[in-house]
């Protein structure tokens, strides 16, 4: 049965999309099998894994309105065991056709209920905002990965944040778990990046990865080709970054197991 994992935060630029896309990759690449859920209507996601949006027929937005089976919206990547329910923009107007439904928050809970046994992870790339939607992710979702740039501003916005996901579990999700709080777009050089990392560190403790993703020109330009940076270049920094942030989710969860790669080692 899948582990169900949302990728938030309202504030934009954060690496939100990057993550997601990387994260769930880098777990198809360790051979799990994954799904990734492009729940943004910018539909970033299903670019950056290598669809075209005008080929896409389907999408969440099908699901959540018309009634349309995950199981026939899923397309299957380049990339063994990594699976994708795209977007679309018409998922703008969603909140909006599904402000009348009954258990309007539930909806990609029931929609991904059925498929959850196909997988070993569901990773949910939420839009930056705090609406329906993200809700809805947050009331499907196990856990949370909450990025955060390393930049001024880094707090600003993660209280709100915090606030939402304490709601949710209060009202809609009471198992939701925060994954993890990400470090993003660090550079050593500068000595505000370093300031930020333990000021973060120190007000929410083991609640942050120990992974930071490091700023990398290679990351930046793999969505432009479609590819996870995995694919892009395997050894840039943002990959191992990204293949690091990925096994310290499996420990986190206990979800370690040897690669076939390393079965052959031994």
């Amino acid at each position: 049965m899948a582990r169900i994992i949302g990728v938030a935060n309202q504030k934009g630029g954060v690496g939100k999309t990057t993550t997601a896309i990387n994260v769930a990759a880098s777990l198809a690449v360790l051979e799990f099998k994954t799904l990734l859920v492009d729940a943004d209507p910018q539909a970033n996601s299903t670019t950056g894994v290598g669809f075209d949006l005008h080929n896409v027929t389907n999408s969440l937005y099908d699901c959540m309105v018309n009634n349309v089976l995950a199981q026939d919206v899923v397309l299957k990547s380049d990339i063994p065991n990594l699976d994708l329910i795209p977007s679309h923009i018409d998922l703008v107007g969603a909140e909006i056709e599904m402000i009348n439904y009954p258990n309007r928050e539930q909806m990609l809970k029931n929609i991904l209920e059925p498929i959850k046994k196909d997988y070993d992870f569901i990773i949910i790339d939420c839009s930056p905002s705090l609406g329906l939607i993200t809700v809805n992710a947050l009331t499907a979702a196990d856990s949370v990965i909450v990025p955060v740039q390393c930049e001024f501003f880094a707090l600003e916005g993660l209280g709100k944040l915090l606030n939402t996901i304490k709601i949710v579990q209060s009202r809609l999700n009471t198992a939701l778990a925060i994954e993890g709080i990400l470090m993003t777009m660090y550079d050593g050089r500068l000595r505000l990046c370093n300031q930020v990392v333990s000021e973060v560190r120190r007000h929410f403790d083991e609640m942050v990865f120990a992974t930071i993703i490091h700023r990398n020109t290679r990351l930046s330009e793999a969505p432009s080709v479609g590819k996870p940076v995995i694919l892009y270049d395997a050894e840039s920094k943002g990959s191992v970054n990204y293949l690091n942030l990925a096994k310290e989710i499996l420990q986190k969860n206990e979800m370690t197991r040897m690669t076939n790669e390393e079965r052959i080692i031994e």
